[in-house]
């Protein structure tokens, strides 16, 4: 009965989002698998395409607590964390930690190049203990946690890339792109009416603790790990099985997480397809936005507008698929 109410849950949830963000279905069905799987995700796209608005509706349709930080140049490590403060306590005079607003359910880390690298480093303990060290204390984040951080892909100047190790620990890397013309007519005459459009809530936080634990369990063969493994060791060059473009056009190849995001996120689009058991079809549709921001190409590729996506899909097409994991 488990996946059938997961499943149900999860179109119910697609179906509030979709109340108010128009034409980006596959988006909003990613961004839900990453969730219940339990990872971070990166939004790119240009502005004005809903990126906002996408996340502050999956945090109320998931009842979840939402904080939004804008990355700008002279923002600190402490501003997105917090601090000690000096407070009076009946006349003693003592510190008390104030926490930042990485202290939420849903973070939007909104274009994070724009900071300096040592406030996005600030990010990288958040995202990968699920806690925060100030003044060599810790201090546990809200659980369940989940960071999505913006880029802005067409302007560069003033920002700082994010280093492949902070990449590394985003799940998805989602590119957004421009609406068709009927999605965008029906976005312009839905948000110029008077009508507010805003999403039900559908969850709770204990219960979505209980769908990621439910996520789990999913089952996943070994010949579809297997595939999953030789799939992302295919993306690294110098590697035995690895295929000759990757040798030609990647310096360097998707690392362990690679592997167990695929895993993670399969076990999550399997059961919103009601199903309890991972298939090659989930590894594969899954491939893109969990690879392409962990295959960095050389500058062999660049100069034949090669993309890492491109690389994927050669990928996909090379590596020997098993026949029971259909």
């Amino acid at each position: 009965m488990e996946p059938e109410r997961f499943q149900e849950t999860f179109k119910r949830l697609e179906g509030e989002i979709q109340k108010v963000i128009v034409g980006h279905d596959e988006v909003i069905r990613k961004v839900l698998i990453a969730f219940f799987a339990g990872g971070h995700i990166l939004l790119e796209g240009v502005p004005g395409l809903g990126k906002t608005l996408l996340v502050k509706s999956l945090s109320h349709a998931l009842g979840m607590s939402f904080k939004r930080i804008q990355f700008t140049p002279d923002l600190m490590p402490s501003d997105i964390v917090g601090t000690e403060v000096l407070t009076d306590n009946n006349g003693r005079r003592e510190f008390q930690f104030k926490q930042g607003p990485i202290f939420a359910h849903v973070v939007l880390a909104d274009e994070i190049n724009r900071a300096t690298p040592k406030t996005q480093s600030a990010v990288l303990e958040a995202m990968e203990e699920k806690q925060v060290t100030v003044f060599g204390e810790s201090h546990v984040l809200d659980s369940p946690f989940m960071v999505l951080a913006t880029q802005n892909p067409i302007e560069l100047e003033g920002t700082y890339p994010l280093p492949e190790a902070q990449l590394d620990r985003f799940m998805f890397n989602i590119v957004i792109s421009y609406l068709n013309e009927d999605d965008e007519v029906a976005v312009v005459t839905r948000t110029t009416g008077t009508r507010r459009l805003e999403t039900d809530r559908v969850l709770n936080g204990a219960a979505v603790l209980q769908f990621q634990e439910l996520t789990k369990q999913v089952v996943i063969a070994e010949d579809v790990a297997r595939y999953t493994v030789r799939l992302v060791d295919a993306s690294r060059p110098g590697r035995p099985n690895t295929p000759e473009f990757v040798e030609k056009w990647v310096k360097w190849g998707a690392g362990l997480r690679a592997s167990q995001a695929l895993v993670r996120g399969g076990k999550a689009r399997a059961l919103m397809n009601g199903r309890y058991h991972v298939s090659i079809k989930d590894i594969q549709a899954l491939a893109k936005p969990i690879l392409r921001h962990r295959i960095m190409t050389n500058f062999y590729a660049e100069s034949e507008r090669i993309t890492s996506d491109t690389i994927v899909e050669r990928l996909i097409e090379t590596v020997p698929v098993p026949k029971s994991g259909m």
